[in-house]
């Protein structure tokens, strides 16, 4: 079954307008459990009540509503619909910004952006070059499911994404969240430095597929372990906090471990300094890299060899 598009409208930038579709690009593989009455199996389902009666409600009977000074002022679902903004079904390009300035915090859900008609390819493929050769984002509004969202439309690779953000007023300030700020003074010149060389010796390509979530994995086992009678093995308790008199000598332990990691992986590389740019762009496609059309290469050959090309190869 072909995927279907979660809402559809056009991208407007300057006096340019594509028409598009929405589509969800994540979803969520956490293991869902069912509530039952302990030693039976019988299920616990969720009802809604009156709170005054205790009487079930059903849903046709539930609005929503708001009180104000001490009065319930309802509101009907077709009022919210009639007043949701940008009903136009537009992504409107406000501006365009440096794509690193905004702040992580601000992401919330991303969507893949797709054409809507294959005779707007043309245009779409023309702005996710811009995009991505500028490194920046255009920032939008966007109506979705009766609510309107802050947006950055990025380049992804061969793709668009639109990317919702939270609003300024939805963004918590740490300094009012926390007791107080956990940096108050400035750390020893020594043991900077060396956390500064454990990051740089543990720095790396981003590779997303090389992560695990080992906890749903755990979870899977402990249904499995159970179902079949066997014992549950508990996982390993953390680390006990590094004191701060063994601060030091725990970081250059930790840079010596990461430097031997390093050279240890460089030594079963492959040498990709004789190919050329097609070689490693054809290279790059096997090995489904992303941004490869844009990149130089010397970029080219640095993901091929972050990405496992001699094991791709072999």
């Amino acid at each position: 079954m072909a995927p279907r598009s979660v809402w559809s409208g056009a991208i407007t930038f300057g006096l340019v307008t594509i028409p598009v579709g929405l589509y969800s690009a994540t979803e969520d593989h956490t293991i869902h459990f069912h509530q039952y009455v302990r030693g039976t199996s019988d299920r616990v389902r969720n009802q809604r009540v009156n709170e005054r009666t205790g009487d079930a409600v059903p849903n046709e009977d539930v609005v929503k509503g708001r009180e104000v000074e001490g009065e319930i002022v309802v509101v009907e679902p077709d009022e919210l619909r009639e007043i949701a903004p940008g009903r136009s079904q537009a992504i409107d390009v406000i501006e365009f910004v440096d794509l690193a300035e905004i702040d992580p915090v601000y992401f919330d859900r991303t969507y893949w952006v797709a054409p809507s008609d294959p005779r707007y390819e043309h245009s779409y493929g023309l702005l996710c070059r811009a995009l991505a050769q500028s490194g920046r984002a255009g920032i939008a509004t966007v109506t979705m499911h009766g609510r309107e969202h802050l947006t950055a439309l990025r380049a992804d690779g061969d793709v668009l994404a639109l990317q919702t953000l939270f609003w300024a007023d939805e963004v918590r300030d740490p300094a009012d969240q926390l007791s107080s700020l956990p940096v108050r003074e400035d750390p020893k010149k020594q043991e900077l430095d060396t956390a500064v060389q454990l990051v740089a010796a543990m720095t790396t390509t981003w590779k997303p597929d090389q992560y695990e979530d080992t906890y749903t994995r755990r979870v899977e086992q402990l249904v499995a372990d159970k179902r079949e009678g066997r014992e549950v093995v508990p996982a390993e308790a953390p680390e006990d906090a590094t004191e701060v008199s063994d601060l030091l000598e725990a970081l250059r332990r930790s840079v010596d471990a990461a430097g031997a990691g390093k050279q240890s992986k460089a030594s079963e590389a492959e040498d990709l300094s004789g190919l050329s740019k097609a070689d490693l762009a054809a290279r790059a496609r096997e090995l489904d890299i992303s941004g490869r059309s844009t990149m130089t290469r010397d970029e080219l050959e640095r993901a091929v060899a972050e990405a496992g090309g001699s094991a791709q190869a072999s």
